[in-house]
């Protein structure tokens, strides 16, 4: 993927903040940081979103989030993080190269803010109920 700018940074043809690497992943400070210590996790192999990942490709990248959070948390003293991933331009995707977002928290005036905007009326009980029905078939479970 010549044209990405992600697969850039991981073939050396970009410059970036590289804080972790291994042969699977690598870890990066965000140009456009909302808060002190936010970094990017991002597979080496390309992949659009997390629906084209493989279930190892997920594991090896997740795998590492415990590591990069609580350097974070040591170095930093946050009190909290946010984990923030994007699949698609209607959910805010804006560079399409699979990336997991890990963000510092340190009181709610630090930059960062997530909408939460619960449909209760549209989803009442009963309706969950019917989704997770759905769902759980999908996975061959009663």
């Amino acid at each position: 993927m010549t044209s990405c700018i992600f697969c850039k940074i991981v073939e050396g043809s970009l410059p970036s903040e590289k804080i972790y690497e291994d042969e699977h992943v690598v870890a990066l400070m965000d140009v456009m940081p909302v808060t002190k210590g936010h970094v990017l996790l991002i597979p080496k192999t390309h992949r659009e979103n997390i629906y084209d990942m493989t279930e190892e490709e997920a594991s090896n990248l997740f795998s590492v989030v415990p590591k990069i959070a609580n350097v974070l948390k040591e170095e930093f003293t946050p009190a909290g993080m946010n984990l923030l991933q994007n699949n698609g331009a209607p959910a805010g995707q804006a560079v399409f190269h699979f990336h997991l977002h890990l963000i510092p928290r340190y009181d709610e005036t630090d930059g960062y803010s997530s909408n939460w905007n619960p449909k209760v009326e549209e989803f009442p009980k009963d309706r969950i109920k019917e989704i997770a029905e759905q769902i759980r078939n999908r996975f061959g479970q009663e």
